[in-house]
């Protein structure tokens, strides 16, 4: 029972945690940042362990994580409730995206859209360059 009497074994992990704001979700992260958008993009598309995960990021974003990082940077979205550990019937452990870690992927990267934006435009003024 939690302080409202109510059975906090009925509630989902989610509705346990202390929500964040999902605009500021991956801010939050600091450093991990980086790691954590490239989880989140790879999971956009469906559950994956993490050996699937390493080569999914490696083939679109062309970084290889090491295992310390990808892992760190799981437990901590998990943390945060932004993806969700699935049950897996060996010992690979598949995490799912979770509405939490979407709203917090789509914000983080539109703001990372309007900086290459700038960024781009102002060096093809500058500098030529296309």
């Amino acid at each position: 029972m939690n302080r409202a009497g109510e059975p906090s074994a009925h509630r989902p992990a989610e509705a346990r945690r202390p929500k964040a704001d999902p605009a500021e979700a991956l801010e939050t992260l600091g450093r991990s940042s980086g790691p954590a958008s490239l989880i989140l993009s790879s999971l956009a598309d469906g559950a994956k362990h993490g050996y699937a995960l390493t080569k999914d990021i490696e083939a679109f974003a062309g970084v290889r994580l090491a295992p310390g990082t990808l892992y760190e940077a799981l437990s901590r979205l998990e943390a945060h409730g932004m993806i969700q550990a699935l049950e897996s019937n060996d010992r690979r452990r598949p995490y799912r995206l979770t509405a939490t870690g979407a709203t917090a992927l789509s914000t983080y990267l539109e703001a990372q859209r309007k900086v290459a934006e700038v960024g781009l435009r102002r060096l093809a003024g500058t500098w030529a360059l296309t």
